[in-house]
């Protein structure tokens, strides 16, 4: 056996107690999502299960208006994504590319806001919402989580971007292009990498956010799926777990296929920052 298996053996050996705790809850999760309904509280407990119980999926996807919550949580996450790139590119690129008075200023706000928690902010939110007509309205949701996706993004990207050679834009602008276009056909591109690590996240925080999403909206057809799940525990009487565990199964499957998709720029874009 090599010296670099024997390192690698041991490593992982070191590692598998923080493995098991965190692939237990899974593990439980799991479990409980596939099993009989009558099966869930027998003593002692049992760690398996008679069957595959694929109806409980079903079962719970028309008993909970999961599908509904499923599409208000699409819905937020990508707009919210969208909105905090799109108002977050050129402020970065500013930021990276220009010198103006409070810049520095500017980048320590920036650092401060990350601090803060938005529960700090929830009372505050809630009635600058009643004040615009927003409550109960999921755009609500998709303002406050750009908002606050904004810091970060800004913070991330002037980063990246002051790592791509000012060279290449301004070959660009003696060949005629305009800023503009030189932004779009030549910087933006270079910064994919950038723009997929901080879409990630962004949409990560925006799909598990609670307390903003149970503060501002009331209508039950409104939930997003963290409130929703929330919803057939709370004040219940008696509480479906089976059905609580499949919908926590199907709520992390969004998140799992875009980081899959994103997962080369992830990894090349939180290398690049590092170097930097």
């Amino acid at each position: 056996m090599s010296a670099k298996l024997k390192k690698s053996l041991l490593y992982w050996l070191m590692l598998s107690p923080l493995v098991v705790v965190i692939l237990f809850p899974f593990g439980v999760m799991f479990v409980t999502a596939f099993r009989p309904r009558e099966e869930l509280f027998v003593f002692p407990p049992r760690w398996w299960f008679s069957e595959f119980r694929w109806s409980n999926f079903v079962e719970m996807w028309e008993k909970t208006n999961f599908g509904q919550a499923l599409f208000n949580s699409l819905y937020v996450s990508i707009a919210a994504t969208a909105l905090g790139l799109l108002l977050s590119i050129p402020a970065a690129y500013a930021l990276s590319r220009y010198r103006f008075p409070g810049k520095s200023a500017y980048r320590t706000f920036l650092l401060m806001t990350q601090m803060m928690s938005p529960i700090v902010l929830v009372l505050g939110l809630f009635r600058l919402m009643v004040v615009l007509g927003m409550v109960n309205n999921l755009n609500s949701l998709v303002l406050t989580y750009a908002a606050f996706n904004m810091a970060f993004t800004i913070w991330m990207l002037q980063s990246y971007f002051s790592t791509i050679p000012r060279d290449l834009e301004e070959a660009a602008w003696i060949d005629g292009a305009t800023h503009f276009k030189s932004l779009i056909k030549i910087f933006l591109p270079l910064a994919v990498p950038a723009i997929a690590v901080t879409s990630i996240f962004s949409f990560i925080n925006g799909w598990n956010e609670f307390v903003l999403a149970l503060t501002m909206i009331r209508s039950s057809d409104d939930y997003t799926l963290p409130v929703q799940i929330y919803s057939q525990v709370a004040g219940r009487y008696q509480v479906e777990w089976h059905h609580v565990m499949a919908a926590t199964i199907l709520a992390t499957v969004p998140v799992a296929i875009v980081f899959s998709w994103l997962q080369k720029y992830l990894i090349r874009g939180m290398a690049l920052g590092a170097v930097k």
